[in-house]
């Protein structure tokens, strides 16, 4: 096989910053892609329909000349969101989901929920309307070791969150361990999942054996291998539970090689190489175009997109690093070379 085309595939769950960064992560957003779930942690966060009109021009303003991608929005959960502002989002024709960081979790996530329960109007509300939940699944407890929070928040609140709410919509998102693919495979089909490049490819071995690599650091953080694993087996099953949502998360150089090491992989300058790369690795190139082009949009009961894109079989590296707000940035696998490369 030396060429592959694809229903234009879609990104359902990216992180674009704001102000000048958007100068480079919308173009990058776009490339191969039609669509893109727009994560709203900002500082501060997207928590109205209003500020996510607002923030939506800003990005739209960003795109490349002649570009038709679509920044779908979210609104961040609090434990002040009100039903009311469900309603409104709804009804407003730009907001997709609405997204349950627990406080603390990730980057800038501290106005999120504080426990579940808070919510619970809310949640009630957009069952009732048919706004996604799109879940941040981890406990913030620190007893919890860090590659256990996933599992323990299925324990402890995914499992009843679906048992008190049955006909709401919920997207485990970024998911990373072999017990929440088994989780999302087994529920209702309501239930479903976005899987990142970074934890198809990669496990903790990767990142950590023989030197610690800050530029495959992210939250949740890469598992065992027996999880990476079995996350594969989940995007190649053919599964419409599972699809592509690359979580890319943009943080300069300096940032992610300091002291604190910022959690993100910035994944889009070769999001749909990268995942080519898995499903070539895995003998499924043939339900590629089902995980990033039609399970997304089926869940979220939006039309495929119109367009195709190409991948051509061609040897390429990708970039050391990019100019990033005055800075740089360095992509996930910078330097590899990859087999696949997306058409111009």
């Amino acid at each position: 096989m030396t060429k592959i085309t694809l229903i234009q595939p879609d990104d359902w769950h990216l992180h674009l910053r704001d102000g000048s960064a958007l100068a480079t992560t919308v173009p990058a957003a776009t490339r191969g892609f039609g669509r893109g779930i727009v994560m709203p942690n900002l500082n501060p966060p997207v928590t109205t329909v209003e500020r996510a009109k607002a923030y939506r021009d800003r990005i739209i303003a960003n795109r490349p000349k002649g570009s038709n991608w679509e920044p779908l929005m979210v609104v961040y959960l609090t434990d002040n969101t009100r039903p009311e502002e469900i309603r409104a989002a709804a009804e407003s024709g730009i907001v997709f989901g609405c997204k349950y960081y627990p406080a603390g979790a990730t980057t800038n996530s501290d106005s999120g929920v504080t426990d579940i329960s808070n919510i619970s109007e809310v949640l009630a509300t957009m069952q009732e309307v048919g706004m996604v939940l799109q879940l941040h699944g981890e406990v913030t407890d620190k007893n919890i070791d860090i590659f256990d929070r996933e599992a323990a928040f299925i324990e402890r609140h995914l499992i009843g969150l679906v048992e008190q709410f049955p006909k709401l919509k919920i997207i485990f998102e970024h998911i990373t361990t072999k017990e929440a693919a088994e989780f999302v495979a087994s529920a209702s089909e309501n239930v479903a999942a976005t899987i990142t490049p970074q934890h198809l490819l990669y496990n903790r071995n990767h990142m950590l054996a023989g030197g610690i690599r800050p530029h495959m650091y992210c939250l949740p953080i890469l598992k065992r291998d027996i999880h990476q694993h079995a996350l594969v087996k989940a995007a190649v099953s053919g599964n419409k539970k599972f699809f592509l949502g690359t979580d890319s998360a943009p943080h300069t150089k300096d940032s992610k090689e300091s002291c604190c090491g910022c959690a993100g992989c910035f994944s889009h300058p070769a999001a749909v190489e990268l995942y080519a790369e898995v499903f070539e690795e895995a003998n499924a190139m043939d339900k590629l175009e089902a995980f990033a082009s039609t399970n997304g949009p089926e869940f979220y009961n939006l039309p495929y997109n119109k367009t195709t894109i190409s991948l051509e079989r061609k040897s390429w590296e990708i970039p050391q690093s990019i100019p990033f707000d005055g800075s740089e940035i360095v992509p996930l696998a910078a330097g590899n070379l990859l087999n696949w490369r997306l058409e111009s």
